[in-house]
């Protein structure tokens, strides 16, 4: 008689050390598959793959379920940019301003276009602009965290589901290196999502008239000459957390890096990332299904 589906604790932590935040997710019962023998990095999970193919190249415990942080912004972007109209004006509430730690700096009574909000969202990672897209978009953070789920499971994301627009831990928050894989390379193909996360710098008009220029939160732009951008994350839970992508001679890559511990995450994308485009160049990569 054939074993039932394995269960796995799904810890948000990459040690499982005791974390409240833990969540019993049904994952499959096949081991986690290292799809090449890539260069050794440090994440707990982590998957590189072809960005125009969605080929594997590398990866390890690509299936496992955890907390992603900030990264899953780009779940929220992708359900902002479904609605359109980002030439909106948006009122901010109260409501919107109290969350930590992240924050722009709105207040309450104050007006901004949908467009303005959501590259200053990209580039600086702000939770208060995330509170205040998710509200305009689905009338309340719960509704709109259940388009953030449904739209990944749109995208073929089977283990991943969404409470907030920004990532802050919450229970019962999770997806995994696969999932936001998938995510990622539809970001890759929006073209405004482009625009945004390829910008080292972005200048941000206050409703009061000031002007405020912010750095976006992705160390490897303006480092590593191939990388063209994607979306950074951090909590306690979840560790370091990158969605990285860069372009060299006609090939494009994509690196999901989660649950790293150590301040190497920057040198272990560098250096994943131009091993993978250095593989795409000599026609390599072991094909790998969805």
């Amino acid at each position: 008689m054939p074993a039932g589906p394995t269960q796995y604790l799904a810890d948000t932590t990459p040690e499982g050390d005791g974390n409240p935040y833990a969540q019993n997710v049904m994952l499959p019962e096949s081991p986690m598959t290292v799809v090449s023998s890539g260069p050794t990095i440090r994440a707990a999970s982590y998957l590189l793959l072809d960005a125009r193919s969605g080929q594997h190249l590398a990866g390890r415990n690509f299936e496992t379920a955890r907390a992603v942080a900030s990264t899953q912004k780009l779940v929220t972007a992708l359900v902002v940019l479904d609605t359109g109209n980002l030439d909106k004006m948006v009122r901010v509430q109260a409501s919107d301003v109290a969350v930590e730690p992240t924050r722009m700096g709105l207040k309450p009574g104050e007006v901004y276009s949908r467009r303005t909000l959501l590259y200053a969202f990209l580039v600086k990672s702000c939770n208060d602009i995330a509170n205040v897209l998710a509200r305009d978009n689905a009338g309340s953070i719960s509704a709109f965290a259940a388009k953030m789920t449904a739209k990944a499971r749109s995208l073929g994301c089977t283990n991943s589901n969404f409470k907030n627009p920004h990532g802050l831990t919450v229970p019962g928050q999770y997806s995994t290196a696969r999932d936001m894989a998938r995510v990622a390379m539809a970001a890759y193909r929006n073209g405004v999502i482009r625009d945004v996360v390829r910008r080292k710098y972005y200048t941000f008009h206050r409703a009061d008239g000031r002007s405020v220029t912010v750095e976006n939160t992705n160390d490897l732009l303006g480092v590593m000459p191939e990388c063209n951008g994607m979306k950074t994350g951090y909590t306690v839970a979840s560790g370091r957390c990158l969605i990285s992508s860069a372009a060299s001679g006609g090939r494009e890559v994509i690196l999901v890096q989660l649950g790293t511990k150590t301040k190497y995450i920057w040198d272990d994308a560098r250096l994943m990332m131009s091993w993978g485009l250095q593989r795409l160049r000599s026609r390599g990569g072991v094909a790998f299904n969805w």
